[in-house]
């Protein structure tokens, strides 16, 4: 394949700018749940739609986009997801209530899911094999960059504004990208006729959607009954089944035009890093989301400071990311990605280990420097390794499926982090509350223990406890006061109990998918096939460009 001739380095910007901003969007919302709930009148329930929803169409339909980033052109797919992720970001920060919030953070899904697997598929066939370690560096700083920052950046435009312009500035990040998009990126073509896969778009769209929702919903509705006949394991059974139908449906179709080209998994490495960006992801919500609400709930930081707090780990990964990537280029990734995962692991284990109910935020700057480490020596190695021996005419739905896993692996890890963090507060709490309930009179010993006991079975539990206790007729001010300051002495040590213990199973998977690492093959570079995608200096194909 003749190589892209333009600066790919220009390219690999305005990827970046774009790729940023949907994982801004991941964790950038988590912060502003409070400030959300209290200037629209909304539930809790209400706001955390407007996180899964836009998690949830993302995770659903990044593999039917990735491939027809295949049959249409990247950049053409790329273009259209910005303007779409930029609009819908204008329409979140002018929503009126929380309905319309959730109903334009569901098209945002739409755009970034559109936008996202055209970066990695791009720079796949802008960058040639022995460069693509630097670029993916540099790709893999703003992932760790973008899915830290998010509370620092959220926390800061929360405290000085209100939590609207948390989707207001995404807008002129979005202008300059279409502006940049439209110069810059080359449009890189096969030359060749494709048709779409609808039975595979439905099936996997339909599958991907159940699954999601069931993993989403699950702790809601206690993994039991929805309504008349559907449960959420019905909803999830009916996810795999769709799914296995999807699967026989592209065995019966490798010989046309199938959305998943199971040719890609010939590949072990490819195999295996979609596996490890899987677990990677169950590992990294598994830690965020329960270190995050103990941040703010448990030692009372504020939403700028418990960004801050976190911003450690981002500053080191944004410096280590690009070395490892030229280091992955010269050596080969299998170790740096080995390393990088068991520091990252061993980084936020040790945070987790010295949390205590009354840590200050400097104690966790050595051990989350060790993560960042760790999250600067990853994501550049294993796309790099993923995407290495992909051709550029499937690059697309190489990317969309890595994309997908990952996606996908972070709803199972919120999913089940949260159960988990919400099973461990129900025991914790409680033995809390009775441990320190001694020091109060007789008669309101037994409501303070018992409100503890009601809020956690009832899932209310991961918020400060002094609302949950309902005190006995004709307690005086004073008494009043001492129930309300143990409350919060009790929340705040039942919590880091329950966070110690559900913290061991994301870092536990961290581990596996460290150790994972060791099967990785190390392959000598191909030879360059005569024939292919070609592309002159303006960015055009030379296989497709169109008469003047």
């Amino acid at each position: 394949m003749t190589r892209y001739r333009g600066n790919p380095w220009v390219v690999l910007i305005v990827m970046s700018l774009g790729f940023f901003m949907t994982l801004l969007d991941l964790t950038i919302v988590n912060i502003a749940i409070p400030d959300m709930m209290t200037r629209l009148h909304a539930s809790l329930d209400g706001v955390l739609w407007v996180i899964n929803a836009y998690a949830l169409v993302l995770a659903v339909l990044l593999i039917t986009a990735g491939r027809l980033g295949d049959l249409f052109g990247q950049r053409r797919m790329f273009i259209v997801g910005v303007v779409m992720f930029t609009v819908a970001s204008a329409a979140c920060g002018f929503s009126p209530t929380v309905g319309w919030l959730i109903a334009f953070r569901a098209a945002q899904g739409v755009g970034a899911a559109l936008l996202l697997p055209q970066t990695l598929a791009i720079l796949t066939t802008v960058f040639p094999p022995e460069r693509r370690g630097a670029a993916f560096g540099i790709w893999g700083a703003v992932a760790g960059v973008a899915t830290i920052a998010g509370p620092t950046l959220g926390g800061l435009l929360v405290s000085a504004f209100d939590w609207r312009y948390i989707f207001f500035i995404n807008v002129p990040i979005g202008a300059l990208v279409i502006a940049m998009g439209f110069v810059l990126i080359p449009d890189i073509r096969v030359g060749a006729r494709h048709r779409l896969d609808v039975p595979g778009v439905l099936l996997a769209t339909a599958g991907l959607l159940a699954i999601c929702y069931g993993l989403v919903e699950g702790q809601k509705y206690n993994w039991g009954h929805i309504t008349s006949f559907i449960s959420i394991p019905v909803v999830l059974g009916a996810g795999v089944v769709l799914i296995a139908v999807f699967m026989l449906v592209q065995a019966r179709t490798q010989d046309r035009e199938p959305l998943v080209p199971f040719a890609l998994f010939r590949d072990r490495n490819f195999s295996l890093m979609n596996w490890v960006s899987g677990v990677l992801s169950v590992g990294m919500m598994g830690i965020f989301l329960p270190f995050t609400i103990y941040l703010q709930s448990a030692l009372g930081f504020s939403a700028l400071k418990a960004g801050l707090a976190m911003a450690p780990a981002s500053f080191v990964s944004m410096f280590v990311a690009p070395a490892a990537g030229r280091m992955t280029d010269r050596i080969g990734g299998k170790y740096i990605l080995l390393s990088g995962l068991m520091l990252f692991a061993v980084g936020f284990g040790l945070t987790a280990a010295i949390a205590t109910p009354h840590s200050s935020w400097q104690d966790f700057v050595p051990t989350l420097a060790v993560a960042g480490v760790g999250i600067g020596c990853t994501f550049a190695p294993m796309t790099t390794i993923a995407m290495r021996n992909v051709e550029p005419r499937v690059a697309g739905a190489a990317s969309g499926m890595i994309n997908t896993v990952r996606q996908v692996g972070a709803v199972i890890g919120t999913a089940a982090v949260g159960a988990l963090l919400q099973n461990r507060l129900s025991v914790s709490l409680p033995a809390a509350a009775a441990e320190r309930a001694g020091s109060l009179p007789p008669q309101a010993r037994s409501h303070f223990i018992a409100g503890f006991a009601t809020s956690a079975q009832r899932g209310a539990a991961a918020s400060p406890g002094q609302g949950n206790v309902k005190l006995p007729p004709g307690t005086s001010p004073s008494l009043a006061g001492e129930i309300h300051k143990l409350a919060s002495e009790v929340f705040s040590a039942g919590y880091v109990t329950a966070m110690h213990t559900t913290m061991i199973m994301p870092i536990a998977l961290l581990v596996v998918a460290s150790l994972s690492c060791l099967a990785i093959k190390r392959r000598t570079r191909p030879a360059q096939p005569a024939g292919g995608v070609t592309a002159d200096s303006a960015g055009l194909p030379e296989a497709s460009r169109a008469p003047a």
